[in-house]
């Protein structure tokens, strides 16, 4: 690994060794926080600024994804990309004045080509849908609000704690599935202009050789259709760098539709090839090494999403501004402020209606009036008791009206946060310091690979005498025939994975067969299934079949029925002589 040039060499015998160049390369000795800083800090700030920015983690199973994504919450400096990418945005709304953000996350698993909300019901399968404005997203994929490191850290647990593991040959937790964990930051600006950045953080599954991995079974199923998936990726990166391609197939897969934005589209992408420094997994660190080397060409088109349509941002803000103005009405009334001063009047009114009711009745006594003037007189005064009793109900739902609107305006501010840390001048450095550090390393590792290009030529070079000019020509052939001797040795190491791909396919295809053999002998005997069959426990049929490998053919249980024990006859005889 040459971290000054940005180059991972792969050293097979006496072979020239495979060059691979890209933006940084990190060896054993490298952190996670260095990592982080390097190349995934400016992705971030970019993310708080209104773009779209996506991490996502490629290797062979085993090699340290999910370790480089999700790291060990235990440890500190052992965090990995996803943690820290929390603690950095909270720190940057925190410092940041003048605008409120909002932050919400969702995170979803693609398992067998199924997709499941890890923070919701993870039993229900979600549908990839498109629209016009919004573009390719989940229906029913849930939403939730965070407030500070500590909410995302949690919601990133349980996630984590619902995804499909497994163990094999080559990793006792290997993840089953494609996880994608999003965090949505939306900043409202004083102006009232709307911002919002997307971050996806997405956990590969491991591409496995089913040699290596022992998988069968269901871990066989599973490995077929992670390695499906990224196959797929890899035809999308390979289309989208080609150039010549009319047709990029995203629709593949739901991890490339999934993924459609950060691969050409609006969006700034880094990906981290891990690889194993074993040497019985060479064939698989130059594949991985490979698909990066062309992941890298691809280009992308990023900008800054300002006032998106469907920002939950856009939806709080017209709230607000409508429960404002219900609670600034002038009241027609003057309004009776605490509950126990409305009972008070209530009860005043009451007695003044049940004093006056008296005394009409007992003027009227007095002065012997006729019944039908008593109740007129009579519905007079209650239509006024109920007058007045409505208004104070009136007055008093309005003040609930308004206490209402007063707690969710307090309710929906507090889901806003920024500016709790402006005046804090350290944090900012803290900040500023690491964008730059950042932009050096990237600054310096450009001049080192333009020093290392632009080699002058020794054709136009003024030498001294012929020898020293052959000399010259000599070390130039040499190099360049290496270069042959390398791409040669590519040419055939690319037959080779060829052919290794296709004896996994074929492997595959052979398995599919006999699934496929199994189901249709099952098929032959669906006549004779009947609730008492042992046939109609089909899951014990499929572990009691036999595989025959020289006949190819599936050895099935017997058909056996399960006969019905009924009542002696001689029993229900005596039974009914009995009755009679």
């Amino acid at each position: 690994m040459d971290e000054a040039l940005g180059q991972c060499a792969l050293i097979d015998g006496t072979n020239p060794p495979k060059l691979f160049t890209f933006d940084s390369v990190y060896y054993l000795d490298a952190t996670a926080e260095q990592i982080y800083n390097d190349i995934v800090y400016p992705l971030v700030e970019n993310v708080i600024e209104g773009y779209n920015g996506t991490v996502f983690a490629y290797g062979q199973t085993g090699s340290g994804k999910t370790y480089s994504m999700q790291g060990d919450p235990q440890v500190p400096v052992q965090r990995g990309i996803i943690p820290r990418a929390f603690e950095h945005i909270f720190e940057s709304i925190a410092t940041t004045e003048h605008t409120k953000f909002l932050v919400h996350v969702s995170y979803l698993e693609i398992y067998n080509e199924e997709i499941r909300d890890l923070l919701g019901d993870n039993k229900k399968k979600l549908e990839v849908k498109e629209h016009p404005e919004q573009g390719v997203y989940i229906a029913g994929l849930g939403m939730h609000i965070c407030h500070n490191v500590a909410d995302c850290e949690s919601l990133m647990q349980t996630g984590f704690n619902s995804r499909h593991v497994g163990a094999t040959l080559m990793n006792k937790d290997s993840s089953r599935s494609h996880s994608i964990f999003t965090v949505y930051v939306e900043a409202l600006s004083k102006s009232g202009h709307i911002r919002m950045g997307k971050l996806n953080l997405v956990d590969l599954a491991g591409s496995e050789r089913q040699a290596k991995t022992g998988a069968t079974g269901e871990r066989f199923k599973e490995a077929t259709k992670i390695n499906l998936s990224l196959s797929a990726l890899g035809n999308v990166i390979s289309a989208l760098v080609d150039g010549r391609s009319t047709h990029i197939p995203y629709r593949d897969s739901k991890l490339t539709r999934l993924l459609q934005d950060s691969l050409g589209g609006n969006t700034k992408t880094v990906m981290i090839a891990c690889i194993s420094p074993s040497d019985n997994n060479f064939d698989e660190s130059l594949s991985t090494l490979r698909y990066a080397n062309r992941a890298k060409n691809i280009r992308n088109k990023p900008r800054i999403n300002e006032d998106p349509k469907d920002a939950l941002l856009r939806e709080y803000q017209a709230e607000i501004e409508r429960l404002k103005r219900l609670v600034q009405q002038p009241q027609e009334k003057p309004v009776i402020q605490a509950s126990d001063e409305f009972e008070r009047e209530r009860n005043k009114l009451r007695a003044e209606f049940e004093i006056a009711m008296r005394e009409l009745r007992s003027s009227y006594e007095n002065e012997q009036k006729n019944k039908e003037k008593l109740q007129t007189d009579l519905a007079k005064l209650r239509k006024e008791y109920e007058k007045a009793s409505e208004e104070i109900e009136l007055a008093k739902s309005k003040e609930q009206s308004a206490e209402s609107a007063k707690k969710r305006i307090k309710q929906l501010e507090q889901q806003l946060v920024g500016g709790e840390q402006a005046g804090n001048e350290a944090l900012k450095q803290k900040r500023v310091r690491k964008i730059k550090e950042a932009e050096t390393k990237m600054q310096r590792l450009a001049e080192a690979l333009e020093m290392h290009k632009d080699k002058e030529d020794p054709l136009l070079h003024v030498y001294q005498n012929t020898q020293e000019k052959l000399d010259a020509l000599v070390k130039e052939y040499n190099k360049e025939r290496l270069k042959v001797q390398s791409m040669e040795k590519e040419l055939e190491d690319l037959s080779n994975e060829f052919e290794l791909d296709r004896l996994d396919y074929l492997e595959t295809i052979r398995r599919q067969d006999q699934q496929l053999k199994l189901f249709q002998q099952i098929l032959e005997n669906t006549a004779a299934i009947r609730k008492e069959s042992n046939y109609a426990n089909l899951e014990r049929v499929k572990r009691e079949a036999i595989w025959d490998e020289e006949g190819e053919r599936w050895t099935l249980p017997e058909l056996s029925i399960r006969q019905q024990a009924l009542p002696n006859s001689g029993k229900r005889e005596e039974l009914f002589i009995a009755d009679c």
